[in-house]
């Protein structure tokens, strides 16, 4: 009851099944939902280019703009591609089930694999970023970042364990606040720049820079800045979260994401090169460009404080969709089946709680540090990317409905553009450690299809098709005893309403136990025969095992129960004052073919 309460505190009250479509989001909160991931990555999307530019001096950060401008141009692109998804799968444009259902189960589990994995990411990244934007304005609280952020992902986690709805009322007025804020960034910069308050930008420009700054150097600054792009497919993914019509809500709700995104980005970009902006390990970008624009103050510490907020609730979006993509998954028998289950709060409760714990373990593995976590992220965003849009294209071609031709054309747009960027991010980060997503997903699609194996061996051997008839069974009961209490004799009454025949079953490792066990017995023992073992070494399991297998000689079709007598102490903590015997025996028996154990508890009153 404790525990019970304890849950009722932490995550609500349950909710009937009933009550399901009256959680759906509205455009507000859906926005706030699903897009908060793609719209954080604002806050250090633009860092991360600057930080591999910085790497050919100071007059190559002048190629950020161009730079955003291109990704901006993809984020785009993107938007509309997933919009077309929308129309043709108004029950959940999932990239895993349209690259399933197009281009075949391999391509699905490839998507499936590198969204989970990609989400476990995404919650790890944003957490981070969120603290490191905490202690770039509170630089004290640096060395604590690794705690703070474990803190922060049980928190969300937490807030999502309570429901979907419940949670997009929770982070949509932070969400909004981040929008506005930057906007009055973006407002004010602008405007400065306009009437010439800008310090002087570094004097070289791209041409005098170009040899020294080379190829590969850029596209790996257009990879770490795509990952302004993660999260577009959120929205797709969660067209049933949304109230009815589903599809026209979240298309809607994906424009206006793509509008507000590249506008921020683009522009965070833009006035990131004209003050002369260069990345620091111990401050943010943002945060340097806030205080140069505002000149620290009130409204730079909100800025701070929103970035802060919206980096942190950017895991809301994993949080949302990692469920559900867990979900699709395990219902077509990829993943463990528990994934399917809804909890009180109509959420998918295991798939919040394994995200929550994978994506700590990420935080305490690389110390709380987003660039180092960087190089792995976006590898599986842009793979679920191509994978989904090249389905589409050959859905359209397949069944060419009005307008085939052109739907076709933009969601092949999207496949090029994010083929092409899935190639430049794998290829630049290689080696930085992209390769470790490249195996992971590898691994868990040999995982997913042993899973799926494992369920098909199952599903046969337990149809009823294969079904046949057998000889009857015969039956003997063992009660396993170490002494004669209250707790024995119920088992022992237990026992004979099973079978008259019972037995006890007694290990001797002391004589003398033996003796004063047998004069209790011819009082207590309920006329049921007491058979002792003898063991020389003292083992318990040794000789009561080699007395089952002589039971179990007399056939195949021989059942054996085995009746354990256990006491409960009232108090938990009592039961680490008491051997733990019962659980050794079931641990050891847990495999054997027609062997039944039994428990039969005992409770103590105090």
């Amino acid at each position: 009851m404790r525990l019970y309460t304890l849950k009722k505190l932490l995550v609500g009250s349950p909710i009937p099944t009933a009550q399901a479509r009256h959680e759906r989001l509205g455009k507000a909160t859906g926005l706030a939902v699903f897009a908060s991931d793609n719209l954080s990555s604002v806050a250090y999307a633009t860092e991360e280019i600057l930080r591999v530019l910085i790497l050919a001096g100071s007059a190559a950060l002048a190629f950020s703009v161009p730079i955003g401008l291109v990704i901006a141009a993809v984020i785009l692109i993107v938007i509309n591609s997933y919009s077309q998804s929308i129309l043709a799968y108004p029950q959940g444009a999932s990239d895993y089930i349209i690259a399933k259902e197009n281009l075949g189960t391999a391509a699905g589990l490839t998507a499936g694999a590198a969204l989970l994995i990609d989400y476990t990411l995404t919650v790890a990244v944003s957490v981070s970023a969120g603290v490191a934007a905490v202690t770039s304005a509170v630089p004290l609280l640096y060395p604590y970042r690794v705690v703070l952020g474990v803190v922060l992902v049980v928190a969300i986690g937490l807030a999502n364990l309570r429901g979907v709805r419940e949670s997009g009322r929770l982070f949509a007025v932070p969400t909004y606040l981040f929008i506005g804020g930057f906007f009055l960034l973006l407002g004010v910069g602008l405007a400065r720049y306009v009437a010439g308050g800008v310090p002087p930008a570094p004097a070289a420009g791209p041409p005098a820079v170009a040899s020294g700054v080379g190829l590969f150097l850029l596209l790996r600054a257009f990879s770490s800045g795509a990952v302004a792009l993660t999260g577009i497919e959120a929205v797709a993914d969660g067209v049933t979260a949304f109230k009815p019509p589903e599809a026209r809500n979240a298309r809607i709700v994906l424009l206006w994401l793509g509008a507000i995104m590249a506008t921020l980005f683009a522009g965070v970009t833009f006035l990131a090169s004209a003050f002369g902006i260069a990345p620091k390990d111990e401050e943010t970008v943002v945060s340097q460009l806030a205080w140069q624009i505002f000149g620290g103050g009130a409204l730079y510490f909100y800025v701070q404080a929103v970035s802060m907020i919206i980096l942190v609730l950017a895991a809301n979006t994993a949080f949302a969709d990692f469920p559900r993509l867990a979900f699709f998954m395990a219902r077509d028998g990829f993943l463990p089946r528990q994934f399917g289950n809804r909890g009180d709060r109509l959420v998918f409760s295991n798939g919040v709680v394994i995200l929550g714990l994978a994506a700590a373990a990420l935080i305490v593995i690389f110390e709380g540090s987003t660039h180092a976590l960087i190089p792995l992220y976006a590898v599986g965003v842009f793979t679920s990317f191509t994978l989904h849009q090249t389905g589409m294209v050959r859905r359209w071609l397949r069944r060419r409905p009005a307008g085939w031709w052109w739907r076709s054309m933009m969601n092949g747009a999207g496949a090029i553009t994010t083929g092409v960027v899935a190639l430049v991010v794998l290829t630049t980060k290689f080696m930085d450690g992209a390769w470790i997503v490249a195996m992971l997903v590898g691994v868990f699609i040999v995982q997913f299809l042993t899973i799926k194996r494992h369920y098909r061996v199952v599903a046969e051997q337990l149809s009823l098709e294969r079904l046949q008839e057998e000889p009857a069974l015969t039956h003997t009961v063992l009660v396993l005893v170490g002494d004669l209490h209250a707790g024995v004799v119920r088992a022992l009454r237990y026992a004979q309403s099973l079978s008259p025949t019972s037995k006890a079953v007694y290990v001797e490792t002391d004589p003398d136990k033996t003796r004063k066990l047998e004069e209790k017995w011819t009082k207590w023992g309920c006329g049921v025969p007491l058979v002792v073992l003898t063991s020389p070494y003292r083992s318990l399991l040794g000789p009561f095992l080699e007395y089952l297998d002589h039971i179990q000689s007399q056939g195949e079709n021989h059942m054996v129960t085995i009746v354990l007598p256990e006491f409960i102490p009232a108090r938990w903590w009592q039961h680490l004052l008491h051997n733990q015997t019962a659980l050794l025996i079931k641990g050891a028996l847990l495999f054997r073919r027609n062997v039944i154990v039994t428990d039969v508890p005992y409770h103590l009153a105090h």
